[in-house]
């Protein structure tokens, strides 16, 4: 059997930037341990397949090690997709989720695109030590979302000085470490790392955004924030508070088009 799969990079306006993901537009739903296999042989961050159900469509999304409850930039990647391949002249497509529940994306006039998420609720906790000595430099605050620590830091320059050992983090019982700070020429910076799922760090994470932007926003009294994921690759996100849902705008590029083998 074989299978059509896409390769796009995304949070970025020109290839080789933003955060790659790859899609597969399913027929019917694969066994999870086949998606979890083409996932860990596309050695991505993560890799969206969905399925058409009616008028929707569902997502699921898998790093090289585990299911994860959700992912921004490969949905976006796999709204690109749709837009370019399956729906060409819709202009809001709506998605679903087993794990995030209804999400939903719009396609803008300059091509861009936005996506519905919900917003994570996050909630200060004290400082975990194991943690601190890991990243290196102690945070002002320490928060816990749904799946992530998040860590406040003083400036952007400790953010892009961050060399935190991967070893120590990987003991952690969450899905990844969010790092954040005042931006230079934008609201707020920050950097993901995620290697209790498998990847070190992530070039751009959408869904920690869904956590970044209820605190930034509160911080800064601000509804529209313009953000900078400060990976080797970086992508660049347009994030706006909608009372229990947040909208993260950005654009994609296709790398890859082709056929796997099942």
């Amino acid at each position: 059997m074989k299978q059509k799969i896409y390769q796009v990079d995304a949070f970025a306006s020109a290839l080789f930037k933003g955060n790659p993901a790859a899609v597969c537009i399913m027929e019917s739903w694969p066994s999870e341990s086949l998606m979890q296999d083409i996932a860990m042989e596309n050695n991505l961050s993560e890799t969206a397949f969905l399925v058409k159900n009616k008028e929707r469509y569902d997502i699921r999304w898998f790093t090289p090690e585990v299911e994860v409850d959700l992912c921004g930039h490969a949905t976006l990647a796999s709204a690109f997709v749709l837009f370019s391949y399956h729906e060409p002249k819709a202009e809001k497509l709506d998605l679903f989720s087993p794990r995030s529940g209804p999400l939903s994306v719009l396609r803008q006039t300059d091509g861009s695109l936005s996506l519905n998420f919900p917003a994570d609720t996050i909630a200060q906790i004290d400082p975990i030590q194991e943690l601190n000595q890991a990243m290196g430099i102690t945070p002002q605050k320490t928060f816990k979302g749904k799946t992530d620590i998040m860590l406040i830091y003083g400036s952007q320059t400790e953010i892009e000085g961050l060399q935190p050992n991967f070893f120590l983090m990987k003991s952690l019982p969450v899905r990844g470490v969010i790092a954040t700070a005042p931006g230079v020429d934008v609201d707020f910076v920050s950097r993901f790392f995620a290697p209790q799922s498998g990847v070190d760090e992530d070039p751009v994470t959408g869904s920690a955004h869904t956590s970044l932007t209820p605190f930034w926003a509160k911080e800064l009294n601000k509804e529209l924030l313009f953000a900078k994921q400060l990976s080797k690759r970086g992508g660049d996100l347009m994030c706006r508070m909608m009372g229990d849902r947040i909208e993260l705008t950005g654009k994609a590029k296709l790398y890859l088009e082709g056929e796997i083998n099942i």
